[in-house]
């Protein structure tokens, strides 16, 4: 939350608008200051009991949730208007998720004899389960890898992945330099987890242990299997919905999916009815998943998205890009937006970045038809959006 202070812009962990409390200041950087919440002297009537210690993943914890959704509704709208200079004619509707157990993919770090997330801003290991991110039988697995995998000392960080309804399983080890992989497949061998696979943290070489590393959904009549090291969305409860909305805004005619991963989009539109659908992958784990996922039925091209050309004269209807959280790259921006495709969707889970290429996209002859949000991350300040442009 911001505060101001003779000029200076307080960023105060812990807080909620309107409140009055006590900050400890952290640090100062270019008249910039980071506080903590240290005592709370005139409460919020939206603040409810939350973990202690900002674990990872809990910054809005002690924000009740509809206050949750008019903030990241807030910090849609205002990255639009600072950064693309873009002022929104309504709010922007943010579709809410269970709190739960909503986690399919986490990160995890081994410290010690401890396995769990870092708190906020520090390398101290905190407990998962306080998070209520990862489903209980999700723990369970957590505490038996800490049990026999943490004291081996091999392993600095664990990869999780599991389908939407956790059948399936998958965790992939990063280790230690020098770090002996002979007793590790033994070790990672608990109940509740179906394959591991693990690398150096100094090669990138990914070693398959025991098991199947890959956890597989059926979204909207697309099997999507995916590699425990594949980038894939991590809410369970909202990937049909948000998978939906997208559907929803494409259009008729030739598809083009850049970012696709193991297919999200591009597969499920392809099932949806879409022709001539073309995804466009660089990451060696997608884009093998994207492969066999599908079975060619679509057209799957490995490459970073900067290197795609499509076939001189082919008409795109729609282009749907869902970039990392930096964006898309300058060069990438201006091959996409060169295929004049008559609608242009674009996925973000940085709304800093979408704002700045929601600028390009306009100044290109795009103009905005609808904004929506998705709370794919609960209990933290990021938020999914989705922008759908046409052509004037």
């Amino acid at each position: 939350m911001i505060a101001r202070h003779d000029g200076a812009i307080v960023f105060v962990s812990g807080a909620i608008p309107g409140e009055v409390v006590e900050a400890e200041i952290e640090k100062v950087q270019r008249g910039t200051v980071w506080a903590g919440t240290r005592a709370v002297l005139e409460p919020s009537a939206d603040r409810v009991d939350a973990p202690e210690g900002a674990c990872g993943g809990s910054v809005y914890a002690h924000v009740a949730y509809p206050r949750q959704q008019q903030l990241k509704a807030a910090i849609v709208a205002d990255g639009l208007r600072r950064i693309g200079r873009v002022t929104l004619d309504a709010p922007v509707d943010v579709v809410p998720s269970p709190v739960d157990g909503y986690r399919m993919r986490a990160r995890l770090h081994v410290r010690g004899d401890r396995i769990g997330f870092f708190r906020e801003g520090s390398h101290s290991i905190c407990d998962a389960a306080a998070t209520r991110q990862l489903r209980d039988d999700t723990i369970e697995v957590i505490r038996r890898l800490e049990e026999r995998l943490a004291p081996a000392g091999a392993v600095s960080d664990i990869e999780l992945a599991e389908n939407i309804v956790a059948s399936e399983r998958a965790i992939h080890l990063e280790l230690m330099p020098g770090a002996d992989v002979s007793r590790l497949a033994s070790l990672a061998a608990v109940d509740g987890v179906n394959g591991a696979s693990c690398s150096h943290v100094n090669n990138a070489r990914t070693i398959e242990l025991f098991g199947s590393t890959l956890v597989a959904d059926q979204i909207r009549g697309a099997t999507l299997s995916r590699h425990v090291r594949a980038f894939f969305q991590g809410n369970r409860y909202l990937l049909a919905p948000f998978v939906d909305w997208v559907l929803e805004q494409v259009a008729g005619g030739p598809l083009v999916d850049l970012y696709a991963g193991v297919g999200l989009f591009s597969l499920t539109a392809a099932g949806a009815g879409a022709t001539s659908v073309t995804a466009v992958e660089g990451d060696e784990f997608a884009a093998r998943d994207l492969q066999r996922n599908a079975d060619g039925r679509i057209t799957v091209l490995k490459m970073p998205v900067e290197e795609y050309r499509p076939r001189t004269g082919d008409p795109i209807a729609t282009v749907i890009v869902d970039p990392p959280r930096t964006g898309m790259s300058k060069d990438a921006l201006a091959r996409a937006t060169a295929l004049r495709a008559q609608r242009f969707i674009y996925v973000s889970c940085d709304i800093a970045t979408l704002a700045r290429d929601t600028r390009v996209l306009l100044d290109a002859g795009y103009r905005i038809d609808s904004v929506r949000a998705f709370d794919l991350f609960p209990n933290t300040a990021h938020v999914e959006t989705v922008i759908s442009f046409s052509a004037n």
